[in-house]
């Protein structure tokens, strides 16, 4: 019961932070969405690297920043989009700063501060994409039906694998997550169709009920690879959760591991269609 409350209410304090960013303005976003992003790599990095090359990772990670915060200004506040380019500097930097580390004994955990940029810090930074339009205006309702379709699946996954999935059917992807269940990936699906469905009707997702749909199944699908693939890490290096920022559900990226893939992949769909 303890465990339960606690969960309760660190999952309420989460979800009143995320509201914030996503409903208020354009500052709240940036500073919420720019500490996620610096919690994360710093989680991933600590995972991945521990103590080895703490001053490469505080580059890597403000190499991750330096592109968010960039992109965030283009897409906010009409800084030049030719000067996004500057994100590269801080990553030549790392590479250099690659050259004067003494101690290369376990240097292969560098390619790991590499990995962090392009697993969390581009794809983060893909936001600003889903939360700005041309004219630089802020409006988070995109973003937050996608969290709420991503969050949706996980759900429906959880219930649906929870009591049909762990008796009947097949895992999922037993080598990586265990308790997965195909019954529950197909539950997933169909709870973000009808979250999607019902964040239409009610003038919310404001697209063509078919575009909501076609996305819903989009970012379900996507967003259980998303999670696959940060267990995947986890299970490589025998850790639980990727942290404990938020007690009784882990790290910050246990909770947008799904998103990371799944968000970028939804903004590619509606550009490609032309409807963003």
């Amino acid at each position: 019961m303890n465990n339960f409350i606690k969960r309760t209410i660190s999952g309420a304090g989460f979800l009143v932070i995320m509201l914030a960013a996503l409903l208020t303005n354009k500052y709240v976003f940036g500073t919420v969405m720019l500490l996620s992003l610096v919690i994360m790599m710093g989680e991933f990095l600590k995972m991945t690297c521990g103590k080895n090359y703490w001053f490469s990772q505080i580059l890597s990670i403000l190499a991750g920043a330096t592109l968010f915060t960039l992109t965030y200004l283009y897409k906010g506040f009409e800084f030049p989009g030719r000067l996004v380019i500057l994100a590269f500097i801080p990553v030549f930097i790392l590479m250099i700063n690659s050259l004067y580390v003494k101690d290369k004994s376990r240097f292969d955990k560098f390619s790991n501060l590499y990995a962090a940029l392009l697993y969390i810090a581009v794809p983060w930074s893909v936001l600003n994409f889903a939360v700005f339009n041309a004219e630089g205006e802020f409006d988070g309702i995109l973003l937050l039906c996608f969290f709420a379709i991503i969050w949706g699946t996980d759900v429906g996954a959880y219930i649906f694998g929870i009591t049909l999935g762990q008796k009947y059917g097949k895992k999922l992807f037993p080598s990586i997550s265990p308790k997965k269940s195909w019954i529950g990936f197909w539950g997933g699906i169909l709870t973000a169709a009808g979250v999607a469905v019902v964040l239409h009707y009610f003038g919310i997702f404001c697209f063509d009920l078919i575009h909501c749909i076609s996305l819903a199944l989009l970012l379900s699908v996507t967003g259980v690879y998303g999670d696959l693939i940060e267990s995947q890490w986890k299970r490589h290096y025998d850790v639980k959760d990727s942290g404990t920022i938020i007690p009784g559900h882990g790290g910050l990226l246990d909770r947008f591991d799904s998103a990371l893939i799944a968000i970028p992949i939804g903004i590619i769909y509606l550009v490609v269609m032309n409807v963003l």
